[in-house]
């Protein structure tokens, strides 16, 4: 299975490549990009350059423009589109529709990989989406168990691209109102969750609070690992229960199902966080990379050294094996 990794900045794209990445993939400095964060990204000279440092090591990169068009503003996503294409990108990872169709017509030996922001999760969405723009891969939603995995391969014609560790989210993966309701900015069209600029922490007391705009996310007492404020991953009092109602601050880990995964017909493994540091991508790619090779017994001492980079210090398996609470 191929190793695709992430890189937010130029001197983490070198780090993914050195590392043993089989893939980078990237984004513009602009809203085409759901990681859109200052200090993030690449500007066009900086990704022309990258794409030819990872194709002298023999290295692909993918290009993510995976956020939504806004009517009237098509021009910027087709632009990014166009220099991408121009740039020697190996794939665009898309989600709009729209965007598809623009690259499937006037680059029609582009290869285009459908981004898991377009949540296709069944074999008639997928089998939509190779018929209609000749997609190659399609980057699996992370709410899908091994099982379901195996039974939808079975039933395209397509690459499978599965997340492998790295931050969650589930919210219908990135197609979510809640960063919007509290902060007017929306990760799917501004490519933006939970923007810096809205971000508070305060202390009361003893306690860490922390805040995203008006609304008051988490409260950490006295030693207790705080974490950065986003709604899904917000302590929230449901009835007689205190705690996490949609999802934990943990990062996801499935290197116990590589080879489950493979035998599923995964094409791909992918490693979030682009947003991390060059040391982050340079860790966790050359572990994983060494994990793909590696006896069970041998992975397992591989994941140790990866759980202190771990949000929160704790991994989960996820959907993969589907414990819900």
């Amino acid at each position: 299975m191929e190793l695709i990794c992430p890189a937010g900045t130029p001197a983490a794209f070198r780090e993914a490549v050195e590392a043993g990445a089989d893939a980078v993939y990237c984004g513009f400095r602009d809203e085409t990009n759901a990681r859109n964060f200052p200090g993030l990204n690449f500007s066009r000279q900086e990704m022309r350059q990258s794409i030819g440092l990872a194709r002298g090591k023999g290295v692909s990169t993918f290009v993510a423009l995976n956020t939504f068009m806004r009517a009237g503003a098509e021009a910027l996503w087709y632009s990014a589109a166009d220099d991408a294409v121009a740039m020697g990108a190996d794939a665009l990872i898309l989600a709009d529709f729209g965007l598809m169709a623009y690259v499937a017509e006037k680059y029609p030996d582009q290869r285009l990989h459908v981004s898991v922001q377009a949540s296709a999760s069944n074999p008639d969405a997928i089998r939509f989406l190779i018929e209609a723009f000749a997609a190659k891969r399609v980057v699996l939603p992370r709410v899908l168990t091994v099982q379901d995995i195996a039974r939808l391969t079975r039933q395209i014609d397509c690459e499978v691209e599965v997340f492998a560790f790295g931050g969650l989210c589930v919210m219908a993966e990135g197609r979510c109102s809640l960063s919007s309701y509290a902060t007017g900015k929306s990760p799917n069209m501004n490519g933006v969750c939970s923007p810096a600029s809205h971000v508070r922490y305060r202390q009361d007391g003893t306690d860490l609070v922390s805040e995203l705009g008006a609304y008051t996310i988490n409260r950490f007492g006295p030693g207790e690992a705080s974490g950065y404020p986003t709604l899904c991953k917000g302590r929230f009092e449901i009835g007689d229960v205190q705690g996490y109602a949609f999802e934990d601050p943990v990062s996801l880990d499935v290197v116990d199902q590589i080879d489950a995964l493979k035998a599923a017909g995964v094409s791909a493994l992918k490693i979030e966080g682009r947003q991390r540091g060059k040391a982050y991508v340079a860790e966790v790619v050359s572990s994983l990379k060494k994990a793909l090779v590696a006896s069970p017994e041998e992975r397992a001492a591989l994941v140790a050294r990866l759980r202190t980079m771990s949000e929160g210090q704790r991994t989960t398996a996820g959907a993969y094996e589907k414990r819900w609470r």
